[in-house]
């Protein structure tokens, strides 16, 4: 399994805004990189009646819809644990989780102050970044909501 990351932070604190600007810095220095996002509620990507849908609905495990270029994968998995995840990500360099909370995996937490009041991971040891728009020092490297080079940074020198 390739290494594992977690960007983490109360609901509308940026998670995916920060990941979003994460990815294509480290894929310009020439990684491959895999994302998990954790939902805490079921969810379905397909479209109720589209053909795959159907599929699913009759009782198949797993779907996959193909295109040139393009795979798309529905599967029945029991388990929300970042190893279980392993086969879909070997060809990956490093894995992004948003979210994961929870799991003891490196975190960086972004907090924002206009969207809460003290950051979310206060006391968790496996806290490797913070990513703010405040002076608060979490005796770990702490960067501005726009400095992606210095976080790339940091994930490259930890982990690739």
């Amino acid at each position: 399994m390739p290494p594992i990351i977690s960007v983490v932070g109360k609901s509308g604190s940026g998670k995916t805004t920060l990941i979003e600007k994460l990815i294509p810095e480290l894929r310009r220095r020439g990684y491959k990189i895999g994302i998990v996002k954790h939902a805490f509620h079921n969810f379905d990507m397909d479209k109720k009646g589209k053909d795959s849908w159907r599929h699913k609905a009759a009782g198949a495990e797993t779907v996959v819809v193909a295109s040139p270029g393009r795979i798309g994968m529905i599967k029945d998995h029991d388990s929300e644990d970042l190893e279980s995840f392993e086969i879909y990500f070997r060809d990956m360099d490093i894995v992004i989780t948003e979210g994961y909370k929870r799991q003891n995996k490196p975190k960086i937490e972004i907090f924002r102050a206009v969207a809460h009041d003290a950051p979310l991971c206060l006391d968790d040891n496996s806290l490797i970044a913070f990513v703010t728009d405040t002076g608060i020092d979490m005796n770990i490297p702490r960067f501005g909501l726009d400095d992606i080079e210095g976080l790339a940074d940091l994930v490259e020198k930890k982990f690739l």
